[in-house]
């Protein structure tokens, strides 16, 4: 799939890889990034911009975001943050609730770190939790960007509120938005890609991309690439 009718152009000499939900899948990013290896071969200025939602749900949280990291310290790649992994800090700092992230697939992400939340219960599971997460993955998680931009791109987890300025929006806004995001048709400024809302194929529209397939229920997990006008899909 490909697109170069676009108005929305990436910076001359770059080509970016915007990556969606990844949730645990390290399989499905280690075929993605090998298909993402073989297309930037020989070429210069490739950046690589991950969208968020690295843990939770699928089986290898920790070894995603050991891949991840690995990628941001050798090879300078962009890591936003997803609302997962707001949940996930909040959960561990105490300042959010500790249900609400097992609830939404921590359960799977604690096992990765060899944590049971079966068999551990109320303060001990945060304290357990917080004793098995490696400082470097705490500060990995501690570390993340809400945005990023190239040219006449936006890069965010969930999306922007219309009407709102790309440099005013909330933190909360670019992890959790959905609805009014989605439904609108308004020109946001810039072309937002982003994640978070799952959809059968990445969803390429006049003022958004969509890249998250849902990777940890369907098997897909897709990478968008931007090249001055052009616009195609990879997946694993």
């Amino acid at each position: 799939m490909a697109d170069t009718t676009s108005r929305y152009r990436i910076p001359d000499g770059l080509r970016v890889y915007a990556f969606g939900d990844i949730h645990g899948r390290l399989d499905l990013l280690e075929r993605l990034l090998e298909t993402v290896e073989r297309d930037a071969q020989g070429h210069e200025g490739v950046r690589l911009v991950f969208l968020g939602d690295y843990v939770d749900r699928g089986p290898d949280s920790r070894a995603v975001i050991e891949r991840v990291l690995r990628l941001q310290q050798e090879r300078g790649a962009i890591c936003l943050t997803g609302n997962h992994e707001a949940m996930m800090r909040a959960a561990l700092d105490g300042s959010g609730p500790l249900d609400r992230w097992l609830g939404n697939g921590g359960v799977a992400a604690l096992a990765s770190y060899g944590v049971a939340a079966e068999d551990v219960g109320g303060k001990a599971l945060r304290r357990a939790a917080r004793e098995a997460i490696p400082p470097e993955h705490a500060a990995f998680l501690a570390g993340l960007g809400f945005s990023a931009e190239f040219g006449d791109y936006f890069f965010c987890h969930a999306g922007v509120r219309p009407g709102v300025a790309l440099e005013r929006q909330t933190a909360h806004d670019l992890i959790w938005i959905r609805r009014v995001f989605l439904d609108s048709t308004a020109d946001f400024g810039k072309r937002v890609v982003h994640g978070h809302t799952p959809v059968e194929e990445v969803d390429i529209r006049a003022n958004r991309i969509n890249v998250d397939t849902g990777a940890w229920k369907t098997g897909r997990l897709s990478c968008v690439v931007l090249e001055g006008a052009e616009v195609r899909v990879l997946q694993s």
